[in-house]
């Protein structure tokens, strides 16, 4: 299964087209504001408007064999300790080695943010290059989890 974090996701319609070709089910999940897909190998959940909805319901599903789709790094190291596998929309694959890092890199984010009111922003904007990387590593994850 593909489960996405599908609020402010730039790639769902890519997890669809790749989901399709290689016949194999995802679940987009967000808080609302999605049209259902037409396709019947996507399936879309809506969940209440808690902001960690959405993180909970992909959390208490996935587990070895699955492909999670998100940005948001608490979710990846949830899903990687269920035996995911967690992609992030850039294409950049969160594994048991680098989530660590990732999550001490966001909680400094956080930090230098909260003590400099000033300082917002300065994430770089979503590319070509960025939407190829995650397709390529999208499709490496399917064909992984298939030999599993």
């Amino acid at each position: 299964m593909i489960y996405v974090d599908g609020d402010a996701c730039p790639v769902k319609a890519e997890v669809a087209r790749v989901a399709t070709r290689h016949r194999h089910p995802a679940t987009i999940v967000a808080n609302g504001g999605l049209r259902p897909s037409e396709n019947p190998l996507v399936e879309t959940v809506f969940v209440s408007d808690d902001p960690d909805a959405a993180d909970k319901w992909i959390a208490a599903r996935c587990g070895l064999g699955d492909v999670v789709v998100t940005a948001d790094i608490p979710l990846a190291a949830r899903c990687i300790e269920a035996g995911a596998a967690v992609l992030k929309p850039d294409g950049e694959e969160l594994t048991a080695r680098n989530v660590g890092q990732a999550l001490a890199t966001r909680d400094l984010m956080t930090d230098l943010r909260a003590a400099d009111p000033f300082r917002q922003g300065g994430g770089k904007g979503f590319s070509k290059a960025d939407r190829s990387r995650f397709l390529d590593r999208l499709e490496h994850l399917l064909r992984r989890a298939a030999r599993q």
